[in-house]
């Protein structure tokens, strides 16, 4: 019997692969509509993109620069959706697709490879654990603009929204936090795990966004998984802009555990399975050093999931699941 041929479309952030491409990235960010929506902003975003990207455009190189020059992202999410597809073949004629949002290969250049195939079953798996209008949401509603503008309509779709409670996702969690607390020469119960999420603006909770609830539900799943006999708290990281943002913020958090005596963190990014600007400057550099400087004996970040093979696993069995 031949096996059913489907296209499987990983969506991710993206992000600069050079220094010089760094205000490009920055602008397609800022022309987002699902991220920056505002009265009158149809008319003034994209020349407000461009005055925030070239003002921003060397302090973010800077940070860039300290990690070795460029986004890691494309090549972490090449090598999950090889691994994916890998496994995904051994049930199904598969491809798998990397679409970035705001770098390339963007979705409009995915959507013109597939125009030039013919699949049974097209999957939309964004890389995002958990929901939010302003990345599950805008990759998809840019996934339909392009399929609009380029007259692509695929048969049998399904999208797969969030995988946040995905037992074997939880699983490869608690397995990298685990190696992670092997490094640490303190006992369980002196060490606190601090979640950092990647954070919105606080009026995007508010009119029903369901990334804050999925976020603490994640972290429940994991220390409910876990069993340890740290302390554990949730944070979030990344502000932008004047809004009012979820809050802890990561640096006040981080600020008030170390004066207030704690001695041994362990930060665990728990809204990223890639490693990107966000961990590897963020959290592994500008908190780090916010931490050393405050007095913390022992600071640790545990590394993405990449392609960790339990989230592969995960990913696979998601896919499974919404071929049924």
């Amino acid at each position: 019997m031949n096996k059913e041929r489907i296209a499987v479309i990983l969506f991710q952030l993206g992000g600069p692969d050079s220094i010089n491409s760094v205000e490009e990235f920055l602008y397609n960010l800022f022309s987002d509509p699902d991220i920056f929506d505002f009265p009158f902003a149809s008319i003034i975003r994209k020349p407000l993109a461009l005055l925030i990207s070239s003002n921003r455009v060397r302090i973010i190189q800077h940070h860039y620069i300290s990690i070795g020059g460029k986004s890691p992202i494309l090549e972490l999410t090449d090598q999950q959706a090889a691994a994916l597809e890998n496994e995904l073949k051994k049930y199904f004629d598969a491809k798998v697709f990397v679409a970035m949002r705001y770098f390339y290969p963007k979705i409009g250049n995915v959507v013109e490879k597939l125009l030039k195939t013919n699949f049974d079953r097209y999957i939309l798996l964004p890389l995002y654990p958990q929901y939010s209008k302003t990345t599950t949401g805008s990759s998809l509603n840019e996934w339909e603009r392009q399929c609009r503008k380029q007259k692509f309509i695929p048969k049998n779709l399904t999208i797969i929204k969030n995988f946040y409670n995905n037992d074997l996702y939880i699983e490869a969690l608690v397995d990298q936090i685990n190696t992670t607390l092997k490094k640490f020469t303190a006992n369980q119960e002196e060490i606190t795990i601090v979640f950092s999420a990647h954070g919105v603006p606080l009026n995007l909770i508010e009119t029903g966004d369901p990334y804050k609830e999925q976020i603490e539900k994640t972290v429940e799943f994991v220390m409910r998984k876990g069993m340890w006999r740290s302390k554990h708290i949730l944070c979030y990281q990344s502000k932008v802009g004047l809004l009012k943002w979820l809050e802890p913020s990561l640096i006040n958090t981080v600020t008030k555990l170390v004066t207030e005596g704690e001695k041994y963190l362990l930060i665990v990014p728990i809204s990223f399975v890639s490693e990107h600007l966000e961990t590897l400057y963020e959290i592994n550099i500008q908190v780090r050093q916010l931490a050393n400087e405050l007095g913390v004996e022992q600071y640790e970040m545990m590394p993405a999931l990449n392609a960790h093979p339990k989230f592969i696993e995960a990913l696979k069995n998601e896919v499974i699941q919404s071929c049924k």
